[in-house]
């Protein structure tokens, strides 16, 4: 099922619907936000109220015509399309609407393993549907998720469907990082941001979601002020992982662990992008007030290295390898 909106994505829906309803949004979107802001969950409401059949006076979705009724009506694929990190590429499922489309991560049918970028014949096949006549109503929409993972080749591809709008068809591009995005397609797309709400707006949201005062702060101050990333790491165990990623620099700094094996213990269980990500904001905050330019600098090559690691793992690099010579940048 759908999540509803939170404040900050309700504000962005509303920029968007007024957008539509004026007829002010261009064929293709670029919605941009930090990871786990809810771009995903933004763009699926806008489609299904573009889609919907028999409106309400406000433009909302009824929830109960043929269009809506297919729009929730959700399978996942078998084997289940995973993104790098383990979770599913399709948060609530493929759509059973004939005019809607989720592009993502998904198994290669040559290795039957998840592939770890989107490729050309994705983007081929999502702009050769954008051709074709919608089978429900006037409107045909394609949601790319994560659009950042769209290799070169296929960019080329995506940029022919860019350069030939057509009426009625909506192509949202979701991005954590668009500047991994050409240029040639970002100044093609009309841009729709997510932004991190005020201290207090998140914190009301975590204590609805069910979780206690004092936790909910402690995640949001390791988050920096990121709700959907706090509430994450309270559901499952983020901040015993984090937790334990400052044990394990700490303990390279003092000399008692040795990056390579730390490293090979880092990556046994998958969670290795995590413990980077863990370990890039330690070094923020540690150098957070300091007035040492020697020890700035350190810190910030520290922050550059992991999060430089984070990416060499989107590639064939050896994990291990590349993970110890971050951790070396650790022992004094």
């Amino acid at each position: 099922m759908l999540p509803a909106l939170s404040p900050w994505q309700q504000r962005a829906y509303q920029h968007a619907a007024a957008a539509l309803a004026g007829r002010q949004m261009g064929h293709a979107t670029l919605v941009v936000g930090p990871e786990r802001i809810g771009k995903r969950v933004l763009a699926e409401h806008l489609a299904r109220r573009v889609l919907c059949l028999s409106p309400l006076v406000d433009g909302e979705a009824c929830g109960s015509c043929r269009s809506c009724t297919l729009f929730a009506s959700r399978s996942q694929y078998d084997p289940l399309e995973t993104r790098p990190d383990g979770t599913p590429s399709q948060p609530w499922g493929h759509s059973a609407h004939p005019d809607l489309m989720f592009i993502g991560y998904e198994i290669n049918q040559k290795t039957g393993k998840p592939r770890a970028e989107l490729v050309i014949e994705q983007v081929r096949s999502l702009s050769e549907k954008l051709t074709l006549t919608p089978r429900m109503g006037e409107t045909l929409v394609a949601i790319v998720d994560p659009a950042d993972a769209i290799n070169y080749n296929a960019f080329n591809a995506l940029l022919k469907t860019l350069e030939e709008p057509q009426p009625g068809r909506y192509l949202w591009l979701l991005s954590s990082n668009p500047a991994r995005l050409p240029a040639t397609i970002r100044s093609r797309c009309q841009r729709l941001e997510l932004r991190l709400p005020p201290r207090a707006e998140a914190l009301d949201w975590l204590a609805a979601r069910g979780h206690s005062s004092a936790i909910a702060s402690e995640a949001l101050d390791a988050a920096r002020g990121h709700p959907g990333l706090a509430d994450a790491w309270i559901a499952s165990d983020g901040m015993t992982l984090r937790r334990s990623v400052r044990q394990d620099a700490e303990a390279l700094q003092r000399g008692q662990a040795a990056p390579v094996e730390l490293a090979q213990r880092w990556v046994a269980d998958g969670r290795t992008d995590e413990r980077l990500r863990h370990l890039a904001e330690l070094a923020l905050h540690d150098a957070a007030g300091l007035t040492d330019p020697a020890r700035t600098r350190t810190l910030a090559a520290r922050f550059d290295a992991a999060n430089r690691t984070r990416n060499l793992l989107r590639t064939t690099v050896r994990a291990d390898l590349a993970v110890a010579e971050t951790l070396l940048g650790w022992c004094r």
